[in-house]
C-alpha cells in the first residue's frame, strides 16, 4: 500500500492516481473520517447500555433508537448524492453533513428524555447521510479503477482507527469518572468540530471528473435523471443488498445479548466496540484488495456469512469467553468485507456524471432496511427473547446469501 500525500490541493478536479497509489485526497478524507468517528463512536459506545441501563428503556423504546440511527439518514442521501453531481462540488455537500454531526453532538450534550434523545440521534444520522455519497464520490473519482477497492479500504482503515479510539476514549473516561457519560460527550463535540475544520481547510472544492468542457464559475450539470442513475446492474445491487440489510440488525443487539449470557461485565461494554473496530481496521486494506483481486460482488454477499456466524455466537453462547470474542471479531470481518466494497460497486455501475447519486441510491436501500431490521428485531426480542430472535435471523440469512449472490454474479464480477 501506498499513500501519496505530496499533491498539492486544488480547487480543481485531482487526477487519479495511476499504479495503485492512493490520493491525496482520499488519505485526508479518512483523517476527516478518523476525528468524526472518535466522535460519534464514543457516543454510540455508551448508548445501547446507557438508554437501558440508566435511562431505562425497554428493548423495543432501544430498537427505535437503533433504527433511527442506522436509517434515518437514508432520507436525504439521494438529495445529497444530486446535489453534489448537479453542482460538481461534492466537498461542500459533504462539510454540511459533518457540519450537522457536530451540531447533534451538541445537542446531545443537553438531551434528557427519549424525545430529544431521538432528536440529537436524528439530526446526526442525517448528518451522515448528507456527506457519505459526496464523500465516497470524491474517493472513486480521486482513484485509479483498478484499484478502486483499496482506495475504500485505506480510507475505512482510517475511519475504523477513529472507531477504535472512540470506544476506548468512552471505556477511559468511565473507567476514571463515575457516571462521566456528559464528560464523554463534550469530549465527543471537541473531536466533530476538528473533523469539520479538516475538511474545510484540506479537501478540495472539486474533487471529481474532470470535463471535457471545462463549465463557467456557477454553471450547473445538466439534470441529473433517475433512469441514467438506477442501470440495470445498479438495480441489482441495490436490490440484494438491501434485502441482506434487512437481516442486519445493529451491533448493539448483538453486545447485549452477549451480556445476557454473563460472558463479561457491564462495565467493559464499550471494549466489545473497540474489538469488533480492531478486526475492521486490519482486515479492511486487505479485503478491498481481496475485492479488487476476485471479484468485488463475491466479497460483498459472502461477506455476510461472518455476520450470521456472530448471530450464531450470540444465540448459543453460555457465557464463555472465547464466544464472546469470536462475535465481536466476526462482526470486524464483516465490516471490512461490505462497508468500502457496496460503494465501490454501485460507483462502477452508473456514469461518473451520476457517481453520487449512484452510490447514494444502494447506500440509501440499505440504510433504509436497516432501520426495519433493528425496529423488527426489537419487537421480535421482546416477543421470544434474543437466543431465539438471534437464532431465526441467522437462519434466514444464511438462505438469502446463496440466493442474493445468484442474482449479483449478472450485475458485475
Amino acid at each position: 500500500m501506498y499513500l501519496s500525500l505530496s499533491d498539492r490541493p486544488t480547487t480543481s478536479a485531482e487526477p487519479r492516481q495511476a499504479g495503485g497509489r492512493v490520493s491525496r485526497t482520499v488519505v485526508t478524507l479518512g483523517i476527516v473520517s478518523l476525528l468524526t468517528d472518535i466522535s460519534s463512536e464514543s457516543v454510540s459506545a455508551i448508548l445501547p447500555l446507557y438508554l437501558t441501563a440508566v435511562v431505562g428503556l425497554s428493548p423495543v423504546a432501544y430498537g427505535l433508537i437503533d433504527g433511527l440511527y442506522q436509517g434515518v439518514s437514508s432520507l436525504v442521501r439521494i438529495a445529497a448524492g444530486w446535489a453534489a453531481d448537479r453542482t460538481d462540488r461534492p466537498q461542500p455537500v459533504a462539510l454540511a453533513g459533518y457540519a450537522m454531526s457536530a451540531v447533534a453532538r451538541l445537542g446531545l450534550i443537553f438531551a434528557g428524555g427519549f424525545g430529544t434523545i431521538s432528536a440529537a440521534i436524528s439530526l446526526d444520522r442525517v448528518g451522515k447521510g448528507v456527506r457519505t455519497a459526496p464523500r465516497d464520490a470524491m474517493i472513486a473519482a480521486s482513484s485509479d479503477p483498478a484499484h478502486l477497492g483499496r482506495s475504500f479500504g485505506v480510507h475505512r482503515a482510517l475511519d475504523t482507527i477513529g472507531a477504535t479510539l472512540g470506544p476506548l476514549l468512552a471505556f477511559v473516561i468511565l473507567w476514571r469518572i463515575a457516571d462521566g457519560y456528559d464528560t464523554v460527550l463534550v469530549v465527543s463535540l471537541g473531536f466533530a468540530v476538528l473533523g469539520v475544520a479538516t475538511m474545510a481547510c484540506f479537501v478540495p472544492f472539486r474533487t471529481g471528473a474532470v470535463r471535457r468542457t471545462a463549465p463557467r464559475r456557477g454553471e450547473l450539470r445538466p439534470k441529473v435523471r433517475w433512469r441514467t442513475v438506477l442501470t440495470p446492474g445498479l438495480a441489482r445491487v441495490t436490490g440484494v443488498s438491501g434485502v441482506l440489510a434487512l437481516l442486519t440488525v445493529g451491533d448493539g443487539f448483538v453486545y447485549l445479548a452477549l451480556l445476557e449470557t454473563g460472558g463479561f461485565a457491564a462495565q467493559w461494554f464499550p471494549v466489545l466496540y473497540v474489538g469488533t473496530n480492531l478486526a475492521y481496521l486490519a482486515l479492511a486494506v486487505p479485503m478491498g484488495r481481496l475485492a479488487d483481486r476476485v471479484g468485488r460482488v463475491r466479497v460483498l454477499v459472502l461477506g455476510h456469512l461472518p455476520l450470521a456466524a456472530a448471530y450464531l455466537c450470540a444465540a448459543t453462547g453460555s457465557g464463555a469467553l472465547w464466544t464472546t470474542c469470536a462475535a465481536v471479531l466476526l462482526l470486524g470481518v464483516f465490516y471490512a468485507a461490505t462497508d468500502g466494497t457496496l460503494a465501490a460497486v454501485a460507483g462502477q455501475l452508473v456514469p461518473e456524471t451520476v457517481r453520487a447519486s449512484g452510490i447514494a441510491t444502494a447506500q440509501t436501500a440499505v440504510a433504509l432496511a436497516r432501520l426495519v431490521a433493528a425496529t423488527g428485531f426489537g419487537l421480535l426480542w421482546y416477543a421470544v427473547g434474543p437466543r431465539v430472535a438471534m437464532l431465526a435471523v441467522c437462519a434466514v440469512l444464511l438462505v438469502a446469501i446463496p440466493a442474493g449472490l445468484a442474482v449479483m454474479r449478472r450485475a458485475v464480477r
